[in-house]
């Protein structure tokens, strides 16, 4: 598993408005049987939680998604399926995102 990978959302119940889970935790703590992750938000459904750096657009496979940083969380590993693809180009965002939620800068 890797830092920023994409997979799609495990949970039916939340999948239409969080499609896809964001592995964000390092590599180098592989060992654990749980992963740090945000869910992306599908932007017509979740648009009014758009704070900039809080919930920065994410851009994935042509389309944009709220990173719904207030929901990170951590999920056992083995719910996260195959890796979709990555969105580790755009990791500034997601890091100012988690910093500006912990520290307020």
């Amino acid at each position: 598993m890797a830092q920023f990978e994409i997979y799609k959302n495990p949970s039916l119940k939340t999948r239409e408005a969080f499609p896809y889970i964001v592995d964000i935790q390092h590599s180098i703590i592989n060992d654990l049987e749980s992963r740090l992750v945000i869910p992306l938000g599908n932007r017509t459904i979740t648009s009014n939680q758009a704070m900039k750096r809080l919930t920065p657009f994410i851009e994935y496979n042509g389309e944009q998604y709220l990173l719904i940083t207030p929901q990170l969380t951590s999920m056992p590993k083995h719910l996260l399926k195959q890796p979709l693809g990555t969105i580790e180009l755009q990791r500034h965002y997601i890091i100012d995102a988690i910093d500006f939620a912990i520290a307020g800068i």
